[in-house]
This record gives structure tokens, sequence and C-alpha cells, in this order.
């Protein structure tokens, strides 16, 4: 099989990633062959590997539609930092884009970027809604995972300092997340840091 056909029937596909089995599934090849196909393909700047066996069949890929590839089989989707920069609620700008999954923690390093995977709980994985092919936390989840991300690994004095929320965001939701932390120490870490976070946030806009 030539590559041009090869690539013509994967863009077929009408998704962003392929797998390198997949691929080969997809072109009725061995996945040796597949491999060899698509670092072809790769060569010749028609698509890009991001990492070991694992493709992105554009090479103008958006990176915010990666993770679920990722970190599969196990789902993700954007949050913390870099979900709170997207809607606009904080200045600083992520230097790596930060991944809620029920995979483990890890960071994955790729051409288009750098992703920080923090594992959460079962019971926590929520709050996230699809729009444009890109599974991202709402601003309130994203708040919450950031929080409890950081207070989970012991750096909530390093971690928030710097952090201004400039928006009015919904508590109710938020505190039914802290409820579900099944540890008092963190939970009452995270309760008392959002509540910090969002008073600062209702005393500015009362002060204007």
């Amino acid at each position: 099989m030539r590559a041009t056909e090869a690539f013509t029937s994967l863009l077929q596909l009408n998704r962003p990633v392929v797998a390198t089995a997949e691929a080969a599934s997809r072109l009725e090849v061995s996945n040796m062959y597949a491999s060899k196909l698509l670092a072809r393909l790769a060569r010749d700047g028609l698509i890009l590997r991001l990492r070991r066996g694992l493709w992105a069949v554009t090479t103008q890929v958006n990176p915010y539609t990666l993770p679920p590839y990722l970190t599969a089989p196990y789902p993700s989707y954007i949050s913390a930092w870099t979900a709170l920069y997207h809607y606009g609620l904080i200045d600083q700008i992520p230097q790596q884009i930060y991944v809620v999954s029920l995979d483990r923690s890890k960071r994955i390093k790729t051409p288009v970027a750098v992703f920080a995977v923090r594992h959460i709980s079962p019971t926590l994985f929520e709050g996230y809604t699809m729009r444009d092919g890109v599974l991202m936390a709402t601003p309130e989840k994203a708040l919450f995972d950031a929080v409890y991300l950081a207070s989970a690994l012991g750096k909530q004095h390093a971690f928030f300092p710097e952090v201004e929320i400039r928006k009015r965001l919904n508590r109710h939701q938020i505190r039914r997340w802290v409820r579900r932390i099944s540890a008092p120490r963190i939970r009452l870490l995270v309760e008392s840091k959002i509540d910090s976070i969002l008073g600062s946030v209702g005393r500015r806009q009362s002060a204007h």
C-alpha cells in the first residue's frame, strides 16, 4: 500500500488521533507495517507522532482534544489551571496542560504540548462538559480540582498565593464536591482554601 493511500484512508476515520493498532486494522495490514507507513507519513509532514504508538492525523492538531487519547482507556478532561485560564478566571498562563483522569498521575511530553495528568478518585470524576471536541471542567470544577489536587499533594501553601479568581462562582456546586472528599484533613484544607479564594472575589466586587 502506498503511503498516500494510507493517509487518505486514515482521514476518512474523521478523528484527530489514531493508534498504530487502529491504523493497522483500518488499512488491513500488520501492526509492524502500519507503524512503518505512519512513520513515513510523519517524515513527509502529513501526520504527527505524539508518542509511541499514537499519531495525530494532522499537523495542526488542537492540543486540548488530545487528553482522552493520551490516557486511554481511562477517561480524562482538561481542568485546574488550564481550564481556569481558558475561562478568563486567572491571568497566569499555565506552562503545561492540566488534565484530570482516572489514569495514574504522570507527565506526558508531546510535540504540541506537555500534559500534567493528575489522578482523581471516581467519586470526584465529574463536572465537565464537551464543547467543540474538547472535554473541559466547568469553572467551578476547575477551581475545585486545582485546590483539591494541590492540597492532596501537600502543596497548598506554595501553590496558591498568586491565584486571583476574577469572577463569582457557584459555591453550592463546589461544596458538593468538597463533601465527597473522604480524608478529613484534606477536606478541611480544601474547604478553607476555597472559602478564602471565593471570599476575596466577593470582597473585591463589593468594593466596586
